[in-house]
C-alpha cells in the first residue's frame, strides 16, 4: 500500500507516520508539507507542496489512500488567509483525489464540526454539523464537511473516512500548541502547576481530549480497514473544572462564562495572546462525543487517558519540547521568540 499524508509534519501527522512505520500493509508513505522537515520517519519521503496553489494530482497518482491533515489556526487575525488553506485548500485536495483516482480518502475533521450540544450526555456521529458560529474553526470545519458531502455523492467509488477527534495532545506538540494558543509572552517556567492559584469553575466547560499517538493509531486502522464514514475519537475522563482541580490539586473558584470570554477577547485585541474568544465559545458549546462506533467498527481503543495526555503536554511546555519539523520545532518561533513577536501575535503567519 502507498499512502500520501497531506500535512504530515504536524501533531497528528507525525503520530500517523510513526504508526505507519510499523504497519506491514504499508510499503511507502509520501509526506506532503509546506516546508521540508529535518526529522526522518521510516518509510516516509518528504515533498514540499502548498495545498493552496501547488499541483497535487501528480503526487496522488498511484496512491492507495490519501490522508488529509493540513489545517491552519493562525494567523487568527487574517481569516481570509486561513480560509484559503482550510476550505479552499481542502477542496483542492479532494479534487486531486478524484482526478488521480485514489480509492480511499481519510479526512481530519474535528469535534469542532458539531453544532452546540449537550454536556451531560454523549452524542454520536449523527449530531448536526454546523459548527459553533462564533468560531472560525467550527465554521471552516463545517464548510469542509459540506464540500466532502458533495465529493462523496459525486465519487461513490472512493472510500471516504472522517475522523472527528477531541483536543489532541502529546509532549512533542508542546511548543507548537504553546505558540498557537498562548503566544510569546508566557515564559515556559510559568507553566508549572504549582504556580496555578486556582481552577476557574466555568459552567459548561467540559471537553474531551485524546493522545496524539492514539489518534495516529485510529488513522492507521482506517487505512487498513474497509470502513467508511465518520468516527468520533476521544479518551476518558472528560476534562471539566472538577477534574482539573483534582489533577492540579487546586481550589475551584466560580467564574462566569462571560468573564472568561471577555478576558480572552480583551487580551486577543490587545495582542497579548493569539487566541480569539471564539475558542472559548467552542469549548463551552460543542457536545460530548460518543466513541462507540470507533470502538466497535475500527477496533480502536485509546491506550492513554485524557488527563495523562494533558499532564504530558504541560510537562512538555515547561521544557519547551518538540520535534524537528517546522510546526513542532521549539525553534520555529525564532531566537527569543522573535518570529512570534514579528508576526503581530496572530496577524501574520510565522
Amino acid at each position: 500500500m502507498r499512502v500520501v499524508v497531506v500535512g504530515a509534519s504536524g501533531n497528528a501527522g507525525t503520530s500517523l507516520l510513526e504508526a505507519l512505520a510499523g504497519e506491514e500493509a504499508v510499503q511507502s508513505v509520501l509526506g506532503l508539507c509546506r516546508r521540508r522537515p529535518a526529522a526522518r520517519f521510516q518509510k516516509t519521503t518528504w515533498v514540499e507542496a502548498n495545498i493552496e496553489r501547488d499541483a497535487l494530482e501528480p503526487h496522488f497518482r498511484g496512491a492507495d489512500a490519501v490522508v488529509h491533515l493540513a489545517w491552519r489556526i493562525q494567523p487568527s487575525r487574517d481569516l481570509e488567509s486561513l480560509r484559503r488553506t482550510n476550505v479552499d485548500g481542502s477542496a483542492r485536495v479532494f479534487q486531486a483525489v478524484a482526478g488521480a483516482r485514489v480509492p480511499a480518502l481519510v479526512y481530519a475533521s474535528s469535534v469542532g464540526v458539531y453544532s452546540p450540544g449537550p454536556k451531560n450526555r454523549r452524542v454520536d456521529e449523527r449530531w448536526a454539523r454546523e459548527g459553533v458560529r462564533t468560531s472560525f474553526y467550527g465554521r471552516h470545519k463545517a464548510e469542509v464537511e459540506q464540500i466532502l458531502d458533495a465529493f462523496e455523492r459525486d465519487n461513490p467509488d472512493v472510500r471516504v473516512v472522517r475522523m472527528r477527534p477531541g483536543l489532541i495532545f502529546k509532549r512533542e506538540a508542546a511548543s507548537e500548541i504553546r505558540r498557537l494558543f498562548l503566544g510569546p509572552f508566557l515564559p515556559n517556567p510559568l507553566l508549572r502547576p504549582r504556580l496555578i492559584p486556582f481552577i476557574p469553575d466555568v459552567p459548561n466547560l467540559r471537553f474531551q481530549a485524546v493522545h496524539s499517538r492514539d489518534v495516529g493509531e485510529a488513522y492507521r486502522l482506517a487505512l487498513v480497514s474497509d470502513v467508511r464514514g465518520p468516527f468520533n475519537l476521544a479518551a476518558d475522563p472528560v476534562l471539566d473544572p472538577a477534574q482539573l482541580a483534582r489533577i492540579f490539586e487546586k481550589p475551584l473558584v466560580r467564574v462566569p462564562p462571560g468573564v472568561l470570554r471577555g478576558a480572552a477577547g480583551l487580551t486577543w485585541r490587545a495582542r497579548l495572546q493569539p487566541t480569539p474568544a471564539g475558542w472559548i465559545d467552542l469549548a463551552l458549546q460543542v457536545p460530548l462525543m460518543d466513541t462507540s462506533r470507533a470502538i466497535s467498527e475500527l477496533g480502536w481503543r485509546p491506550l492513554r487517558a485524557a488527563d495523562d495526555a494533558l499532564i504530558e503536554l504541560i510537562e512538555g511546555m515547561q521544557r519547551g519540547e518538540g520535534v524537528d519539523t517546522p510546526p513542532l520545532s521549539p525553534d520555529s518561533g525564532g531566537p527569543a521568540r522573535a518570529r512570534e513577536l514579528a508576526s503581530g501575535v496572530g496577524s501574520r503567519e510565522l
